[in-house]
């Protein structure tokens, strides 16, 4: 199956919502103030943010279109290419790559994100890009966290340094980095407790994981990922403002995209953030974290290709 059909298969309910919507709006075949109105209520209510939805009415309203013409293809052409100049800059294709040094990843996500399950598929991509990766268990306060990157870890045979429930989540961290460090690895990745992200005492871990491993490389954490449940809408804006506040978020990951008919959401995190994507959860096999591509996201968002 080609990228674009694993999107174009993800994104059909988003697609479905999109086309359905404007088709109950041009009922009477004509584009006039009344329906651009209509359409960005539209977009805003399908997520994908007041000033996208704002600037596509207003990219409609000059674009001279044809009224006997395929209205809501014409509309959808329009989209596809704002989607595409919007989010262009957003890609970054090249974090899987294999790098020379130890790259540290803290990977952070409220509970039910996905977040254990992404980092698993995320150690995947690297070590099939010849990349040596280890995996850092510091969510230590549900055993069944570690146990699930443990499987993680064997299933893909990457290496795992983990400690008993209960354990200090940092000291974990620490041991992790100390072992890369010493073993010339070139990946490690880091997990974190899922939390939600009003709970301060569980935020404070989390910065605490970062301090810890920049007492052994200053530059580290070279990248940190935060997991996105593409089902939760608006309340993923909340979660980047968050966790922004406590370690600059370094790229976004969303899953849960196949489940939602609001796959707009990225287009608004990337007006409000502008931080860079870095996979799209497709689907629930170990293979179904696509690597971020804008013409691919677009093409499928409006089916169009």
């Amino acid at each position: 199956m080609s990228i674009f059909e694993k999107f174009k298969i993800g994104f059909k309910k988003s697609a479905q919502n999109i086309s359905s919507g404007f088709r109950e709006i041009l009922i009477k075949k004509e584009i006039d103030d009344n329906s651009l109105n209509k359409i960005e209520e539209f977009l805003i209510s399908s997520d994908v943010g007041i000033d996208a939805a704002s600037e596509i009415r207003n990219i409609l309203a000059q674009e001279k279109i044809d009224p006997s013409s395929d209205l809501i293809g014409e509309i959808n052409k329009v989209l596809k290419r704002y989607i595409v100049s919007t989010m262009g800059n957003f890609e970054k294709k090249d974090f899987f790559k294999n790098n020379n040094n130890l790259n540290v990843i803290l990977v952070a996500g409220v509970n039910g994100s996905g977040k254990t399950t992404t980092i698993g598929k995320i150690a995947k991509i690297f070590k099939e890009n010849n990349n040596k990766v280890v995996l850092s268990a510091s969510d230590t306060f549900r055993a069944a966290a570690i146990e699930q990157l443990e499987n993680w870890a064997n299933k893909i045979g990457v290496d795992l340094v983990k400690s008993n429930q209960g354990s200090d989540p940092a000291s974990v961290a620490y041991k992790a980095m100390s072992f890369a460090k010493e073993n010339n690895f070139n990946q490690l990745i880091i997990d974190t407790a899922g939390r939600l992200q009003n709970k301060k005492n569980l935020m404070e871990e989390y910065k605490k994981i970062a301090n810890v491993v920049k007492k052994i490389d200053d530059n580290a954490p070279n990248e940190v990922i935060l997991v996105l449940d593409a089902t939760s809408g608006q309340n993923i804006l909340s979660q980047v403002d968050e966790f922004n506040k406590i370690i600059p978020i370094t790229g976004l990951v969303m899953t849960k995209l196949d489940g939602t008919a609001k796959g707009g959401i990225l287009l608004a995190l990337s007006k409000k953030y502008k931080i860079p994507i870095i996979g799209l959860g497709l689907g629930e096999k170990e293979d179904d974290l696509q690597i971020f591509d804008v013409e691919k996201f677009a093409e499928a968002f409006t089916q169009i290709n």
